[in-house]
């Protein structure tokens, strides 16, 4: 392997201040199972933020509603006070229902609530990009965004919150979102194998806008695949790396944030920036998304 960029080079957010390094950290996973409640090991869950600020990482992608509150909080004791250049990017729009449901919060009260929780749970006084996180359980749903994303912008305004992203939405949902305040980043459901958003991801490329997947492996679902398992084994790596090195090479506008609750994986995700796949390789990952979207029309 040769690296030749540190965690993937870094990306400047389209109109701001922000740069970051592509490979970035997830903290759902540090809390405990089913994103809820306090993890098994909580030194664990500090050592492994501790580890990804040591190895470089400076984008952590965040939640008040994953425990809830409990991944902010272990944020804040891990970190606090936090190195000048980390970026937290953090989600707002759902909550959790006692029986570990999620559940929209969109209402501009809901908002505020959920901005004031970020806030103290990570012992900030401004949030530096928050996310509005729309849609179903993992993919978009059409319809208006202006009423809670005004409200956001609202609280932007009021300095609350210096940018705002867009999590789990239509490229027509995007379109609409411009017209009402700057966008600095789309986090959406995009994987070797789920590919419903290239379009928009060459679309957001154009405009230097950054493209960040969730679920990057696949989620509670692992990735599994031949194709992927043969291209890692050509590669003397895991499966997951090549996953991770494929979407970092499939456009300069994507911005990685696996999540672990395990030093040594966080290790493992961390080395898949330095992964160069070959174009036969790239080749054979990509006709992975063609055959799962070929067997998505023939059930129609």
């Amino acid at each position: 392997m040769s690296k030749e960029t540190n965690l993937g080079g870094q990306f400047d957010l389209s109109g701001t201040s922000i740069s970051v390094y592509r490979m970035g950290y997830g903290a759902m996973q540090l809390a405990g199972p089913g994103v809820w409640g306090p993890p098994r090991d909580m030194d664990d869950a500090m050592d492994v933020l501790r580890e990804a600020v040591a190895a470089g990482v400076n984008h952590f992608d965040t939640s008040d509603f994953y425990g809830p509150h409990v991944t902010n909080q272990i944020i804040k004791k891990a970190l606090h006070p936090y190195p000048a250049d980390l970026v937290i990017v953090t989600k707002l729009g759902c909550r959790r229902g006692d029986d570990k449901s999620w559940n929209h919060a969109l209402s501009s009260t809901e908002l505020l609530d959920g901005v004031h929780d970020n806030l103290r749970n990570l012992g900030l006084d401004q949030l530096d990009v928050v996310n509005l996180r729309v849609g179903g359980i993992a993919e978009p749903t059409e319809g208006s965004i202006e009423e809670p994303l005004s409200a956001l912008a609202e609280l932007k305004w009021r300095g609350l919150i210096r940018h705002i992203g867009l999590s789990n939405v239509t490229p027509r949902q995007f379109q609409q979102a411009q017209r009402i305040t700057e966008i600095v980043c789309v986090q959406n459901l995009y994987n070797v194998a789920h590919r419903d958003d290239d379009a928009f991801i060459d679309d957001l490329a154009q405009r230097g806008i950054a493209y960040v997947p969730f679920f990057p492996l696949g989620g509670f679902t692992p990735l599994q695949s031949s194709v992927l398992d043969r291209a890692a084994a050509a590669m003397q790596a895991t499966p997951m790396q090549v996953a991770l090195a494929w979407l970092l090479q499939r456009s300069p506008n994507i911005l990685l944030i696996p999540g672990t609750s395990s030093i040594s994986h966080l290790r493992e995700n961390l080395d898949a920036s330095a992964l160069k796949l070959p174009l036969d390789i790239i080749a054979e990952l990509n006709a992975i998304g063609e055959k799962v979207r070929a067997e998505a029309q023939l059930t129609y």
